[in-house]
């Protein structure tokens, strides 16, 4: 869909996009950036340190944000169970990146995900911040909206989901029975509401650092709210939020703003899928869309830029690897001064060589970090990885859960 003519088309466009952007991006750039210095490259790899969000890391293996589904309801709440899961995962300066979690009760849309908007629920995630800081680690939650990708069973008072346009995703969401179901069409927000939803993502990155989580990614990929402003497909509105490329992306970049005034930009990272078709998303010729965001947000000195390469845009509810597509971090890299984190299907081989390269500074690792609870140490020594079960990754107890067990160490050795 959005990714025809990226053969041919696709590579001209990247060359005249680096070729443009080059001699700025080479003369501002901090050592962790593109490139970092030419005389270091070829030194580094996924186990040299790096500083993001002022934060010493002592390697780039990053755990990426998955929805596990295994919170306690009713209340949504974080839990032991979470806590074991997350700790297992934690390393000594190795960065996790939490589940996605909703800002409000209308952000939700999916059974037993926790939420960053009660006092209960800031209660409940220091279960899991106290566990990852004893491990050594740190820890960032990720800030959640679904929009249209939910169901009046998870909805306040049974009401309809909302959106950007009364436009229906065509896909399932599960209900808060465990059932899947066609999405209903949404309502629309009015122009009214936007400053209170605003509001409730700040107040969901401030609930986040009382509960201790050492910074907050916001979420703006994978077809949930911020991305279906930002896309034609989902987006028919006729105010300041719709239209233009500038107003499509005038609400990531107001969320984002003030979350950043709030807790300071170098405590909040953003994700994007510029070329991502998960959820009924996508946009056709995405590149003029992302390049405009994407130097926007430059702009505001945030922790990392995290981005999801078109290889792997299923959202995890699927395995997917498309093939001949291009590289969201080697197109972005240039446009972007900062940490960035790239995502999708990497392996150790790749994610060493993309580092090395300079087009990403650290790899997030999501299903392999699930049946991996060691992964960071694995990738070190080589050592073989542990198939992962896609039945297991979504609801139920401690089975795919905290039942992976990490490697024998004098084995491997």
């Amino acid at each position: 869909m959005m990714l025809t003519g990226f053969n041919s088309i696709g590579f001209f466009i990247k060359t005249i996009f680096v070729v443009e952007e080059c001699n700025d991006a080479f003369a501002a750039l901090p050592s962790s950036g593109f490139c970092g210095s030419l005389a270091l490259m070829a030194e580094t790899n996924l186990f040299t340190p790096i500083t993001v969000a002022g934060i010493s890391l002592s390697h780039r293996v990053i755990m990426a944000p998955l929805t596990r589904m295994r919170a306690t309801v009713p209340g949504n709440t974080a839990n032991e169970l979470m806590a074991e899961y997350y700790a297992q995962r934690a390393s000594q300066g190795g960065l996790i990146i939490a589940e996605a979690t909703p800002v409000s009760w209308d952000g939700h849309g999916a059974p037993c995900t926790p939420g960053i908007h009660t006092p209960e629920q800031v209660k409940a995630w220091k279960l899991v911040t106290e566990a990852v800081h004893t491990k050594g680690g740190k820890i960032f939650l990720q800030l959640w909206h679904m929009g249209r990708l939910s169901h009046p069973s998870h909805q306040p008072d049974g009401e309809l989901p909302v959106a950007p346009s009364a436009v229906a995703a065509k896909a399932e969401v599960i209900t808060a029975d465990f059932e899947r179901v066609p999405c209903p069409t949404p309502r629309a927000l009015d122009t009214e509401e936007i400053p209170g939803l605003i509001e409730r993502y700040v107040r969901g990155a401030k609930k986040a650092l009382e509960a201790g989580f050492d910074g907050i990614e916001i979420h703006g990929a994978n077809g949930y709210l911020l991305e279906q402003f930002l896309q034609t497909r989902t987006n028919q509105r006729i105010d300041a939020y719709g239209g233009s490329i500038e107003n499509r992306c005038r609400l990531m970049l107001e969320v984002t703003e003030a979350v950043a005034a709030a807790l300071g930009a170098d405590q909040v990272g953003i994700r994007l899928s510029p070329f991502g078709i998960a959820n009924d998303s996508g946009e056709d010729g995405p590149l003029p869309l992302y390049s405009h965001l994407v130097k926007e947000l430059d702009k505001l000195g945030l922790a990392y830029l995290h981005l999801i390469e078109p290889r792997a845009s299923g959202a995890g509810q699927r395995d997917v690897d498309h093939k001949n597509v291009p590289s969201a971090a080697e197109l972005f890299r240039p446009m972007w001064h900062g940490v960035l984190i790239a995502a999708g299907n990497f392996d150790g081989e790749s994610a060493h060589a993309i580092v090395a390269k300079g087009d990403a500074d650290a790899i997030a690792f999501g299903r392999y970090f699930i049946a991996n609870p060691d992964l960071p140490e694995r990738l070190r020594l080589g050592a073989e990885l542990t198939p992962y079960n896609r039945a297991t990754f979504y609801g139920g107890g401690s089975e795919g859960y905290t039942d992976y067990p990490a490697m024998d160490t004098n084995a491997a050795e």
